[in-house]
């Protein structure tokens, strides 16, 4: 039996999985994806790790037990018509991408809390301006939309560094220390509290273009949004409107409807707009692969499977 890598890499990248792929699962077979692999090849391969595969690219293998994706999110492959309906599918869950991600939520949670942002812009006109009211954390209430593994480190995080935080899920779930909200009711009780909105929802039909002028009608004046998460949760129109009216702060946005950001999009030249390249919490190939190789142990062993996708909730 053997893996495939399937995915769209630099060179440099390939190599990298590649590199510590092998090292995690010394036992293993490794093959690369290419347009045409030979059907010898095919036929033995069992496992497919992808990242964003090319579309149809895991047709055509007779025994695969486990598509492991190297990515949080799966929509992208739920989207492929041809991924095989009947072998389950994994994704990402790796620590140490969650630590990075909470990193980069207290880096933006601070910075708007402190107003960072604003002593930034001020530099370039020379102005010096430092008395502005200085708050504590607990003064400053945090909404953090979504609870996965994600969203659990994150709002630990803040909750950590003395922050009020409110986080939401779908369904109820309990975490020791934040104040956790579900339903419909939940998220508007989050919405209208909430100064700064953290988005880490998974990208499914039901949180498409979430990010609205109706959803920012129901936010807290003045609060800011930060978006961790897809670009396709929020509408970017409906966000330039609300911060043109004052309806919103800021936005701290790190995920875009199209990536690379296109050059002449508003989002890079408005004054209360933060761009971040998609760089908030990127895979590690170093742990990432121990990831992949204890569902692969587990696969060889009859062991359950971690991390398997629900696919009718789309994550």
């Amino acid at each position: 039996m053997s893996l495939l890598l399937a995915g769209r890499f630099e060179p440099v990248e390939r190599e990298a999985w590649c590199t510590e792929l092998r090292r995690a699962l010394p036992d293993e077979t490794l093959t690369v994806w290419q347009p045409g692999l030979p059907a010898g090849l095919r036929v033995a391969v069992d496992v497919a790790v992808v990242a964003n595969p090319p579309p149809g690219s895991l047709q055509g293998l007779p025994k695969l037990r486990l598509v492991q994706s190297l990515w949080a999110g799966v929509e992208r492959l739920l989207a492929d018509p041809e991924l095989p309906a009947a072998v389950p599918l994994a994704r990402m869950v790796d620590p140490a991408m969650s630590e990075a991600m909470a990193e980069t939520a207290l880096w933006a949670v601070l910075s708007l809390h402190r107003c960072w942002f604003e002593r930034l812009d001020a530099q370039p006109r020379g102005q010096w301006a430092p008395h502005s009211p200085q708050r504590r954390a607990d003064e400053v209430v945090i909404g953090v939309l979504g609870l996965g593994e994600l969203g659990r480190t994150v709002a630990l995080r803040l909750q950590a560094n003395g922050y009020r935080v409110l986080a939401w899920s779908r369904r109820a779930k309990v975490l020791e220390g934040v104040e956790t909200l579900h339903g419909d009711t939940g998220c508007d009780a989050l919405l209208a509290q909430a100064e700064i909105v953290i988005n880490l929802l998974p990208l499914t039909p039901l949180t498409r273009d979430f990010f609205c002028a109706r959803t920012f009608a129901r936010m807290r004046p003045g609060a800011s949004l930060v978006n961790l998460a897809r670009g396709a949760h929020v509408v970017d129109e409906d966000l330039l409107a609300a911060l043109d009216r004052g309806v919103l702060h800021r936005a701290v946005l790190d995920v875009f409807r199209t990536e690379p950001l296109p050059p002449g999009h508003p989002f890079w030249r408005h004054p209360r707009v933060t761009v971040l390249p998609h760089v908030a919490a990127q895979t590690d190939p170093r742990t990432a692969a121990a990831v992949v190789a204890d569902n692969v142990h587990a696969l060889r062993a009859g062991r359950p499977l971690r991390h398997l996708v629900d696919r009718g909730a789309g994550y």
